[in-house]
């Protein structure tokens, strides 16, 4: 990286990505942001805001390059951030002309899989435009997107193999109220980062059940060993799951009132359907794409994973969440 301040262009419009370029502008000159929404784009030129998200956050007009020519921003870019809901990485994608990310940095900050290929955003990235693994990184919690818009206290972990990216980014991020640390494990943190989802999908269930803090945080204690065993198999590398980029980001998730994998959880719990839960929420949910990418890829790793199966087993198969708890609740320790 050189001494100027690198172009970071965010792609995507939703809460996550609002929050992303409020804390990019605090410590850049200019911002570039991709949405493929033209009237938000108008309203936030008039208003300062993003319609739709995050309403509170007002934006400085003159550090946001704003633009819904995908081309455009990502031609003029240095680093950029895709934060779009997995489900629709394929499709925003889709035809683009992969010679702009020729020499590109590229973090994900998805937090889910890519349900076409079963793969998380870093390989779907490598694998679509080429970018070698030492250019892509992560950023990933524990931090809420509401959070960073009221400006409570957050921490963010960003990862990467190429250890002088991971600090830029992370300097560019940092700010009075976001802390933030390094790691080179790439693949540990974003298979963390989705699993989690799948289960604060899980919490949700329980607490719709009427199952209560007792026996929450024997699920959750039992989440971070799932999540343990599953990435110790898949990227199997030294790593200290009980640190904030892990555990950390799964008991947010899973309790958090902001969690949307959790609020949908809480519905299915109730007795909502999934897909009338889907309906209700007007952000994805991540946790529902992975449980099913997630049992398909562990069908080749057969690792022990009592809670992913329930949670699938109720959300693709039609078992009755109060039975399938009640079945886990006798596997739990």
């Amino acid at each position: 990286m050189t001494n100027k301040t690198p172009l970071v262009a965010i792609i995507g419009g939703g809460s996550w990505a609002t929050a992303l370029v409020k804390l990019f502008c605090n410590n850049s000159p200019k911002v570039a942001w991709w949405m493929r929404n033209e009237e938000a784009i108008t309203h936030l030129h008039s208003f300062k805001h993003n319609p739709h998200y995050l309403q509170d956050v007002e934006f400085d007009l003159a550090k946001l390059i704003v633009s819904s020519d995908l081309v455009s921003i990502i031609k003029q870019a240095d680093i950029i951030v895709i934060a779009t809901p997995a489900a629709f990485l394929t499709e925003t994608f889709k035809d683009f002309p992969i010679e702009y990310f020729k020499d590109k940095i590229v973090f994900s900050a998805v937090k889910g899989i890519v349900p076409e290929f079963h793969a998380i955003p870093a390989r779907f990235i490598h694998k679509t435009f080429g970018t070698p693994y030492e250019n892509i990184g992560i950023i990933c919690g524990p931090c809420h997107a509401e959070e960073v818009a009221l400006e409570r206290l957050s921490y963010l972990t960003i990862a990467c193999s190429t250890p002088s990216i991971a600090e830029t980014v992370s300097a560019l991020l940092r700010c009075r109220y976001i802390k933030t640390t390094t790691s080179d494990d790439l693949f540990g943190t974003e298979l963390s980062a989705v699993l989690k989802n799948i289960y604060a999908l899980a919490s949700g269930i329980c607490a719709g059940l009427g199952y209560g803090d007792n026996f929450q945080a024997v699920l959750v204690s039992n989440a971070i060993q799932e999540i343990e065993r599953f990435i110790d198999v898949v990227s199997p590398v030294h790593r200290d799951t009980k640190s904030s980029a892990y555990l950390g980001d799964l008991l947010v998730t899973a309790y958090s009132k902001f969690s949307r994998n959790r609020s949908f959880g809480f519905m299915i719990g109730k007795g909502y359907s999934v897909k009338t839960a889907q309906l209700e929420m007007n952000m994805i949910a991540e946790g529902y794409y992975a449980a099913k990418s997630v049992s398909e890829i562990n069908v080749k790793f057969n690792v022990d994973m009592p809670i992913l199966n329930a949670v699938y087993h109720i959300l693709y198969e039609g078992a009755k969440p109060s039975k399938e708890i009640k079945n886990l609740s006798e596997k739990l320790s």
